[in-house]
């Protein structure tokens, strides 16, 4: 690929000068501004030099996009389009709290398995309407709503499970008690 050469000097003093407006390649010379001998403006074909034989590649295309914009902050620049409204996720976030609660509730011998299915089921419920209107489109906070829905399900399932056993054993023993010899 070759390159123009650079522009003329056209201050007289023989060094380099800056052009603000950037001459480019392919734009008109001014014809109020002599020629300098030796030099051609930028874009012209110079006498003894060639075209390419290969045709030009393409360029690189667009510039790439910048980076989302941080929630909470103003736009970067004027005319930025910043972020619409949040969506809510409250209830996703009860839904897993209530999980996380029940998931503790059931370490607790006797009264946490009550408080375990409690939260459970309110965390299974939660989830399940949370992720009914984020799959609408009018929350957000999908996984935390499925963390809440799936540890609410499995919180009543090991606290029904214990309820059972514990019933099972106070039954046990209280038929033993009964029993006459």
């Amino acid at each position: 690929m070759t390159y123009p050469p650079p522009p003329p000097d056209q201050s007289g003093q023989g060094g380099f000068q800056y052009d603000p407006y950037g001459s480019q390649p392919g734009s008109q010379p001014n014809p109020s501004q002599p020629q300098q001998p030796g030099y051609q403006q930028p874009g012209y074909p110079q006498p003894g030099y060639s075209q390419p034989s290969q045709p030009q590649q393409p360029g690189y295309g667009p510039a790439p996009q910048l980076p989302p914009q941080a929630p909470g902050y103003p736009p970067a620049y004027p005319g930025a389009p910043g972020y619409g409204p949040q969506l809510p996720k409250g209830q996703a976030i009860a839904s897993m709290v209530l999980g996380i609660i029940g998931v503790a509730g059931l370490c607790i011998p006797y009264v946490g398995s009550f408080a375990a299915i409690v939260c459970g089921i309110i965390a299974a419920i939660l989830g399940g309407v949370s992720l009914k209107k984020i799959n609408a489109g009018q929350a957000a906070g999908k996984g935390q709503a499925i963390t809440g829905l799936v540890l609410g399900i499995i919180v009543c399932a090991i606290a029904v499970i214990i309820l059972i056993a514990l019933g099972s054993l106070l039954a046990a023993f209280g038929t033993a008690s009964t029993a006459t010899y």
